[in-house]
């Protein structure tokens, strides 16, 4: 009974002190080695829902804050709030614009607004499991404790493990609370609105997502979860998003083209980047749910698990190239605070992130490092070591975890090729599902290179890229064996001030040319062989999440433009190095005279 009165105590401090004072985003403070640097990991989900006590927790104070009233700032309804919907200031930080949130996504700060956010949520969920902690009968206090000292958010690693943690599908979960075993509503399955928003935060023009009780991934039409159609494509999709992962860190040591999708000078003819990859996810796991509309994605509790691992690999990225950062860029589509056409660099306020008590907000100079934020990663134990060794350090565990010659992109393509063996055409499945064991060993990379107006079609939406037929049935377009990719454009409803803001995305093609190599259906990977299949061979279609074809060469899609490309790669000999990569080369002849391929007098 004292241990409850206690943390009632506890609890009664925290709301009065958090009610007086703006919120300082600092993240979680316990587990700190202040002479040393050694800070607690965020750990990948599926370790992390074993480790009892601090599952526990995590489980329990994520469902505090989801019950809170929806009125209260730190509730869940209003965390998830600040990222889009229902475009309302957050602690009193107001802006101009009511057509967005606070987010910025195709901008510049991408990855740097996103730290202070997440650390928002990991800090309401360690101060909360502090308190929790101490309900717990005596004899379990102290491990509970300890537990909570050092709790950080888990990430999804959707790079190595593509379909969902099973775990976040399962209505009911059971855990160890202090009053015993206890079976409760998952409270990272869905998140219930209590009460339901009013028209004027989620209109009815955006229905029926807007109307759902509850978030959903891949709804029906009652609005229900259908967790089996993400993680179908999720798997699907899987190999590419490895590959994409890989090239990206192992060859982009320029933060601006590595950080977003609406840089446009100066790539070098490589258009992958972070803030894109994230698109493929939210799309693949939301569908026409939550997660795969901009203003709706934060109230799916998935959110959180995905953006941890976005942070993750931005702070990879960081720790092999921590020269480049930040540099002045023009946000064309502006949130609640930032206008369009607002210049952003390391000086612009991360809104409504606040440093102290005071009201100064957060800067991506600030927000730079975990270490600000009191957390790391499995792979970046930055203390006790110089920035030299720790960037090899971190190569070597990138390497290990993702380098081709791992074989994780060839278990996902068998375990899909498991999946779909009685799809529409088994014939096609085998043509080119397969993988080689001469994949890690491949001298040239193969991309399709893509460009498009991000509000094309006032909302998110897939360009589906084939290796051969493409069938007659739309719906069976995203499962399709002969599917490369289904690659998202992650949007909303159309910006008031820029809509024809311009966002580029790439596709690798190697893994699935050196199965035709090994099927004797091409030669080799050089131009000569791969051009002419390509011209003939490769497909692109046009989707909406509810499964509505857009043709490709209607009005709304006359900003589309792809094209092919190539360069050489010569790999590394060192666990620590990363390949070498050779100058891009684009083949037009493959595109030209294709609705929405990139022709000979085209601008890309």
């Amino acid at each position: 009974m004292a241990g409850i009165c206690q943390a009632i105590r506890l609890l009664a401090i925290y709301l009065y002190v958090v009610s007086v004072d703006s919120i300082a985003i600092t993240g979680a403070s316990g587990g700190i080695n202040q002479t040393t640097g050694k800070r607690p990991f965020r750990e990948e989900f599926n370790n992390f829902q074993n480790s009892g006590p601090a599952f526990d927790l995590y489980i329990l104070a994520l469902q505090y804050i989801q019950t809170r009233n929806q009125s209260h700032t730190l509730s869940y309804y209003q965390i998830a709030g600040i990222h889009g919907r229902p475009f309302i200031p957050w602690e009193g930080v107001d802006g101009p614009n009511t057509y967005a949130g606070y987010c910025t996504h195709s901008s510049i700060l991408f990855p740097p607004w996103h730290r202070p956010y997440l650390a928002l949520f990991e800090q309401t969920l360690w101060n909360n499991a502090e308190w929790i902690a101490q309900t717990y009968p005596y004899s379990q206090q102290a491990t509970y404790i300890a537990a909570a000292r050092t709790l950080r958010i888990p990430y999804w690693d959707w790079v190595a493990n593509p379909s969902m943690p099973s775990l976040v599908n399962n209505p009911n979960i059971t855990i160890n609370a202090p009053d015993g075993q206890r079976t409760m509503a998952n409270p990272l399955f869905t998140y219930a609105f209590n009460p339901q928003p009013a028209t004027s935060d989620f209109p009815l023009s955006d229905a029926p997502l807007s109307t759902y009780p509850e978030s959903a991934r891949w709804p029906d039409d009652s609005g229900n979860s259908q967790p089996s159609l993400a993680n179908a494509q999720l798997v699907h999709n899987g190999p590419a998003i490895h590959d994409s992962l890989y090239l990206l860190i192992a060859q982009q040591s320029d933060y601006a083209p590595f950080s977003n999708t609406g840089y446009v000078d100066g790539q070098g003819g490589t258009y992958e980047n972070l803030e894109d990859l994230h698109n493929q996810i939210h799309g693949l796991v939301g569908g026409n749910g939550h997660m795969g509309w901009i203003p709706y994605a934060g109230f799916d509790p998935i959110f959180f698990l995905h953006h941890a691992n976005v942070d993750r690999l931005f702070a990879i990225w960081q720790a092999i190239y921590p020269d480049s950062y930040v540099t002045p860029q023009v946000d064309y589509g502006g949130t609640f605070t930032i206008n369009s056409g607002t210049t952003e660099d390391t000086n612009t306020p991360l809104t409504p992130f606040k440093t102290d008590n005071s009201g100064t907000f957060h800067t991506p100079t600030t927000a730079r490092s975990t270490k600000t934020f009191g957390y790391t990663y499995p792979e970046i134990v930055d203390w006790g070591v110089n920035t030299t060794q720790l960037s090899a350090n971190v190569r070597k565990a990138f390497n290990k975890l993702y380098n081709p010659s791992n074989g994780l992109g060839k278990r996902h393509l068998d375990r899909h090729k498991r999946q779909c063996k009685t799809s529409w055409n088994e014939t096609a499945a085998a043509h080119v599902t397969e993988t080689s064991p001469e994949y890690a060993a491949v001298s040239r990379e193969w991309l399709i290179h893509l460009r498009v107006s991000k509000f094309a079609l006032n909302g998110s939406f897939f360009i589906h890229f084939f290796l051969g037929l493409v069938p007659s049935d739309s719906t069976l377009w995203s499962l399709a064996p002969t599917l490369v990719a289904s690659h998202v454009i992650f949007s909303a409803s159309t910006s008031q001030n820029h809509p024809t803001t311009l966002v580029r995305g790439q596709v690798p093609l190697t893994r699935r040319l050196v199965a035709l190599v090994s099927r004797h259906t091409i030669s080799d990977l050089t131009p000569g062989s791969v051009t002419p299949y390509l011209r003939t061979n490769l497909h692109w279609r046009v989707q909406l999440f509810n499964s509505t074809v857009i043709p490709v060469g209607s009005d709304s899609m006359n900003s589309l433009k792809i094209y092919v490309a190539d360069m050489s790669v010569i790999g590394g000999e060192r666990e620590d190095e990363f390949p070498v990569f050779g100058s891009v080369t684009g083949y037009r002849n493959v595109t030209d005279g294709r609705s929405g391929g990139l022709g000979s007098g085209d601008r890309f």
